[in-house]
């Protein structure tokens, strides 16, 4: 049986750099799910993927509040997630989630923003291999594995993944808040 999403809103956070395929995919599985699905950025107009899918951009980060949301999802891509963790709102934005005890799925380097966002610590989660120590050192316990559900938190390695990634993503987003996801 299909999840259903009818009047949850997610949110996409990403910038230029994105991994295509870890931001199209989820946007379609929980668009299909009924899902609405918004795209909030530092960058403002539209963002564009390393392979060139562009996509317009809903909401500025910093004006971005994580109350008006009932999940996240962070697709992964090195430029992305490497700038995202050096803008303070899309952080905040993140970490927020976590405080607020709703579902997040990170895919690839996206857990590099949540390493700032201090929301790894005590966790079990994967990313792409080269994050393992990133993660370890962070506090969170690395496992490889195609995908990692910790407390409402979604978390797969690379496109390969997308779909066992977007079954626990929907999965989550559908189960709503979860108690042991805190910041």
């Amino acid at each position: 049986m299909t999840e259903s999403l009818n009047g949850k809103r997610v949110a996409f956070l990403a910038t230029d750099g994105y991994e295509d395929s870890e931001l199209t995919s989820p946007w379609q599985a929980v668009t299909e799910a009924g899902a609405q699905a918004v795209l909030v950025s530092p960058a403002t107009g539209s963002i564009e993927g390393k392979n060139g899918h562009a996509q317009p951009v809903d909401l500025a980060s910093s004006d971005a509040d994580a109350a008006d949301f009932d999940a996240l999802v962070l697709p992964g891509g090195v430029v992305n997630a490497d700038d995202l963790r050096t803008d303070a709102a899309s952080v905040a934005f993140a970490k927020d989630f976590f405080a607020q005890h709703k579902p997040v799925g990170a895919i690839c380097h996206a857990a590099w923003t949540l390493v700032e966002a201090d929301v790894v610590r005590d966790r079990t989660l994967t990313s792409y291999p080269s994050l393992k120590t990133d993660l370890r050192n962070a506090g969170a316990e690395w496992v490889d594995e195609e995908v990692v559900v910790d407390q409402g938190f979604v978390t797969s390695r690379t496109p390969d993944d997308l779909p066992a990634f977007n079954a626990k993503v929907i999965e989550e987003i559908a189960e709503g808040k979860h108690a042991g996801q805190t910041a």
